[in-house]
C-alpha cells in the first residue's frame, strides 16, 4: 500500500552551504597513513570541506536556509516550522532548530531537531510533509546540517577520509495534485547500533577522563557491515516504492542516494538498473556530509538542469542505528 498524504506536499525551493576550506586527499595524507590513490579507489572522494574552529551546525544551516528562502521569494517570518536534521547539534540543548530560528529571524514558527543519523533529512522531510498534510501548518523548512569534523577522529584513516561539513535546506509546501511526495518507506533496526555509533557522551556513558582518553567521543564504524547493509536496504526500499506504484526504474529522472561512499552508491544504482548519469553524486567534491547529502545533491542536480517539473525522483538513505528509507517524489516546480 502506498503512503500518500491527504494533500500533495512537495519541495518548492532548495539551498546549500559549505565552508570555504577545501581539504584534499593529499593534505589528509600528511595527517594519517593514507594516499590520494587509496582514498579515491575505496571511497570516490577527492576533496571535502571543513569548518574553521568556532563554527557550529546552526551557522551552516542558516546560510543554506537563507538561500532556499531567497529562491522561493519568501521571508523567514512566513515559516510555520523548522525541522533541523543533524547528528552534530551545536549543543545538547537547546535544539539547533531554535538557534537557526533566532539567527534567521523566523518570528512566527516552532521547530525541533531530528536525529536519525544519515537518514535524518529523509525522515525530517516526511515529518514536515505530515505536518502540512495535517492542515495545521503551510510552510516548513527542513534543514540538514552537520559539522562532522567535530566528531571525527583525525588519527583514524578509516573514518577521517570519509566526512566533510556542510548544509542543505528545502522549503515544503502544498503543491498541485499528482506532484510532490507520492510514497515513502522508512525503517529502523537497532541491531546495527554497535556497527556505527559514538560510544560515549550520552546518558548511558557520560563523558569521563577515561572515555576521552579512549577516544570514545569520535565516530566508530565497522565499514564492512555498514557497506553490506546500506547497499541492500537502499536498493530494496527504492525498488519496493517503484513496484507498488507501478513505476519502472527507467522512468526515473533522478536517483538521489545518501552520499556515503561511491561504491555503495554505484552498487545500489546497479541493483536498480539505473545508468550512472541518472544518479545524483557530489561525494567526490564534498565527501559524506551526513544530514546534508540529500538536499545538497538535489540542489546541485537542479542547478545542472537534470530535473524539470513532472520528473520522478527517488531519494534513498542509510545511517547508524541502523536507519534507512526512501521517498518517491514527482517534481512540482
Amino acid at each position: 500500500m502506498t503512503r500518500r498524504f491527504a494533500i500533495p506536499v512537495g519541495i518548492t525551493a532548495t539551498g546549500q552551504h559549505y565552508p570555504d576550506r577545501i581539504v584534499t586527499n593529499d593534505e589528509l595524507s600528511k595527517m594519517v597513513d593514507t594516499s590520494n590513490e587509496w582514498i579515491l579507489s575505496r571511497t570516490g572522494i577527492r576533496h571535502r570541506r571543513w569548518v574553521e574552529p568556532g563554527t557550529g551546525s546552526s551557522d551552516l544551516g542558516v546560510a543554506a536556509l537563507r538561500m532556499a528562502l531567497e529562491r522561493r521569494g519568501m521571508g523567514a517570518d512566513e515559516l510555520d516550522a523548522i525541522i533541523c536534521c543533524t547528528v552534530t547539534p551545536d549543543m545538547f540543548f537547546p535544539c539547533t532548530a531554535a538557534l537557526i530560528q533566532d539567527k534567521i529571524g523566523a518570528s512566527n514558527c516552532f521547530g525541533f531537531d531530528m536525529n536519525a543519523a544519515c537518514s535524518s533529512f529523509l525522515f525530517g522531510m516526511t515529518t514536515g510533509a505530515s505536518l502540512i498534510a495535517g492542515g495545521t501548518v503551510k510552510k516548513v523548512a527542513v534543514v540538514g546540517c552537520d559539522v562532522m569534523t567535530s566528531i571525527m577522529d583525525p588519527t583514524n584513516r578509516n573514518t577521517a577520509v570519509l566526512f566533510g561539513d556542510g548544509a542543505g535546506a528545502v522549503i515544503l509546501e502544498q503543491v498541485e495534485e499528482g506532484h510532490g511526495i507520492l510514497d515513502y518507506e522508512h525503517e529502523i533496526a537497532g541491531f546495527g547500533a554497535p556497527f556505527l555509533c559514538m560510544k560515549a557522551g550520552g546518558s548511558l556513558r557520560p563523558a569521563t577522563a577515561e572515555t576521552v582518553a579512549n577516544r570514545e567521543h569520535f565516530i566508530h564504524q565497522d565499514g564492512k557491515e555498514v557497506y553490506k547493509n546500506a547497499v541492500r536496504e537502499m536498493a530494496e526500499v527504492s525498488r519496493l516504492m517503484l513496484d507498488r506504484n507501478n513505476i519502472s526504474p527507467a522512468d526515473l529522472a533522478l536517483f538521489v542516494p545518501h552520499q556515503a561512499n561511491l561504491r555503495i552508491m554505484d552498487a545500489a544504482a546497479k541493483r536498480l538498473e539505473l545508468p550512472y548519469d541518472r544518479m545524483a553524486s557530489n561525494i567526490a567534491e564534498y565527501a559524506n556530509t551526513t544530514s546534508a547529502t540529500l538536499p545538497t545533491a538535489l540542489h546541485q542536480s537542479l542547478e545542472a538542469g537534470k530535473v524539470k517539473k513532472g520528473d520522478l525522483i527517488v531519494f534513498a538513505a542509510f545511517g547508524a542505528g541502523f536507519t534507512w528509507g526512501g521517498t518517491l517524489m514527482r517534481w512540482a516546480v
